[in-house]
């Protein structure tokens, strides 16, 4: 009976402390959704249309956190989504966690959004590793902005990864050289239950989950399908 009591004691307190969890995962993938819709809808300075048809991924840290007062690391939460099989629609997202690299002097800036397109599947595969280092072991590049720009330069064309960054409402190409991207197994469990890797997550085709639903449909609304 002792044991007993002690066991629905731990799951009365474990409960609110999961439901928070999964509270906080919902709001986060809310804003993921908000910050790729606004950045898409602003034409003159938004990711060029022609780009992201192309892009195998898409991954939006919404709020990465500055770390030092003036130049130094970065820390955020966000999410990895991959075209579905075939490149019709969008997959399950896949928590990531971004840490540590150079964004050159933003003094006053506590908070920046972030968004990376996957180009090739090159740059796919180096999603699916546990973590990764951009710049050091994926080719990257600060993406152009403007939907209809063609963007049709080498480094454009040949990086792994396109980077762009809003703060302060304003949004542009960003470096990320010497960011990692690491799997968010936490964030995993709370959305799937699993502690799952992204690799589990991109390439098994893991079920969609409803919280992500508004996410998935604002990258369909922009690019419902991939051209090669």
């Amino acid at each position: 009976m002792r044991w007993i009591s002690l066991t629905l004691g731990a799951a009365l307190v474990c409960a609110p402390v999961l439901a928070n969890d999964a509270a906080r995962t919902s709001e986060r993938l809310n804003d993921a959704a908000n910050l790729f819709s606004e950045v898409m809808a602003t034409s003159d300075r938004a990711i060029p249309q022609r780009l992201f048809n192309k892009a195998y991924c898409v991954v939006v840290v919404p709020g990465l956190k500055k770390a030092a007062v003036v130049v130094g690391g970065k820390y955020g939460r966000g999410y990895a989504v991959c075209r579905a099989a075939g490149g019709e629609g969008w997959g399950p997202p896949a928590a990531i966690r971004i840490e540590g690299g150079s964004f050159g002097a933003q003094i006053g800036v506590s908070s920046t959004d972030v968004v990376l397109l996957i180009m090739n599947s090159g740059g796919m595969k180096r999603l699916t590793k546990s973590k990764f280092t951009i710049g050091a072991e994926a080719t990257a590049a600060a993406g152009p902005v403007g939907r209809d720009v063609t963007a049709q330069t080498d480094a454009f064309v040949t990086a792994e990864i396109l980077s762009w960054s809003r703060a302060r409402g304003l949004f542009g190409g960003i470096s990320l050289d010497g960011a990692t991207l690491r799997n968010d197994l936490d964030e995993n469990q709370v959305l799937y239950g699993q502690r799952w890797t992204s690799k589990q997550i991109l390439t098994s085709g893991a079920k969609p989950i409803p919280a992500a639903d508004k996410l998935r449909e604002v990258l369909s609304k922009y690019s419902p399908r991939r051209e090669g």
